[in-house]
């Protein structure tokens, strides 16, 4: 499993690790029961804090990308496709929203919005 950090990012470093994870199970990189390198290896690894890696973990088991064994270490865990494309497009309509908002601000309308939004998707 390869993790790149950025310093120049804006992004926290946990979020930064749990996006690179969640990426790499949803892509088949990492599969289902899959060891995950343990926190202080992981924090070693990347020249980063212990109670960085281990947020990071604790994000991703409580969204139920992994799970945790007391002595064992951190595994991948089964992932329900459909639940997973569920939380996908809430995250998307958040981001929509959040276009939708800019563009009434802007005094763009539906149409030029659905035009931009026709001309970025097909590129």
């Amino acid at each position: 499993m390869q993790i790149i950090i950025s310093n120049k990012s804006k992004e926290p470093i946990y979020e930064q690790i749990t996006k690179q994870v969640k990426s790499s199970i949803l892509a088949d990189d990492l599969y289902e029961g899959a060891a995950l390198p343990s926190i202080r290896q992981l924090a070693k690894d990347l020249q980063i804090s212990v109670i960085t890696t281990k947020r990071a973990y604790e994000e991703l088991e409580k969204e139920g990308f992994i799970y945790s064994i007391v002595g064992k270490g951190s595994f991948v865990a089964e992932q329900n496709l459909e639940v997973i494309r569920e939380r996908k497009l809430k995250a998307m309509e958040g981001q929509l929203n959040a276009v939708i908002a800019n563009a009434r601000d802007m005094g763009i309308t539906l149409d030029e919005l659905q035009q931009l939004l026709k001309t970025l998707y097909e590129e």
